[in-house]
């Protein structure tokens, strides 16, 4: 089926604010049935785009590949074709990109992924693969025919000497060919904003999206949020940690905070909102239905 705008960076650069949804791969042939109903029930909000996660250590690449493609080619919806370095050659990573293309997914998301020992592991490339994800950007751009996203980290990619040296690191992102960039889950609208000021700064116009976790269970959040370096604030702590016992209240919590979130991004000038979804609806139609009736989106 074919896309409503075959440019994805034209929407995030339109006047109109951008949303869309982010799925983690199913483990098995019912997760993937459960997502796709998800996929199907979410279609008719009328995404920009939405997008199929690799699993810890580049897992599920396979199922994630084929999710993807027929999102392409089952819906209206344009999706974003992920893609990391982890564990494999260049010429399978080639062939995955050729894979994107044949389904006819002309974005894709290029990322370094996460060691296979989780996200604080060391870094350890594949003999004959790729090190970085400029190596990735790069490639995408060589073979061509695709619109290419890259993470950004409102706090800062762990591995990163510094806030100005993470925003260096996006900013040659962008030089080697990137388009746009997604961020990492973040729960204070400074930290986004302070990011792009930092690459603005730098005479990088890339437009760079908010990724949007709303604290749905407490633990897993928080354990989510750790592993990759981004900070509960204390102002959201305040809030959580006093009926952390109280599922519903907690769960009712984080979709009042995540919705004020984005009210403050939107609101500050972001392009647009990406759901990291958990492979459910319902909150994130909730959160959506709310900005909607503020007028938002």
């Amino acid at each position: 089926m074919a896309f409503e705008d075959r440019s994805l960076v034209a929407a995030l650069t339109a006047p109109a604010p951008t949303y869309s949804f982010e799925f983690f791969p199913p483990k098995d042939d019912d997760g993937e049935a459960v997502l796709w109903r998800t996929i199907a029930d979410l279609e008719t909000l009328r995404p920009t785009f939405v997008s199929v996660t690799y699993g810890a250590g580049g897992t599920s690449q396979e199922r994630t590949v084929r999710m993807t493609a027929r999102i392409a080619e089952q819906t209206g919806i344009r999706p974003v074709g992920h893609l990391t370095l982890v564990g494999q050659t260049k010429g399978e990573i080639e062939s995955v990109l050729k894979q994107y293309a044949a389904a006819g997914v002309d974005s894709v998301l290029a990322l370094r992924g996460d060691p296979k020992g989780g996200p604080r592991a060391p870094w350890e490339p594949h003999p004959d693969g790729m090190t970085y994800a400029i190596d990735l950007v790069e490639l995408a751009a060589e073979i061509g025919g695709f619109e290419i996203g890259v993470a950004a980290f409102p706090e800062g990619h762990p591995d990163a000497e510094s806030l100005d040296q993470d925003a260096e690191v996006l900013v040659a992102k962008s030089r080697a060919g990137a388009e746009y960039a997604i961020t990492q889950m973040f729960f204070r609208a400074s930290d986004y904003f302070e990011l792009v000021d930092r690459v603005r700064a730098r005479g990088c116009d890339m437009p760079i999206v908010p990724g949007i976790m709303p604290i749905l269970n407490f633990g897993q959040v928080a354990r989510m949020a750790e592993l990759c370096g981004a900070e509960l604030p204390r102002e959201v702590l305040d809030q959580i940690e006093p009926i952390a016992g109280d599922k519903d209240a907690v769960r009712a919590t984080g979709i009042e905070l995540a919705t004020q979130l984005c009210r403050d991004l939107l609101a500050g000038g972001a392009p647009g909102l990406h759901f990291i979804t958990l492979n459910r609806s319902k909150a994130t139609r909730e959160i959506f239905e709310a900005l909607r009736a503020d007028g938002l989106l």
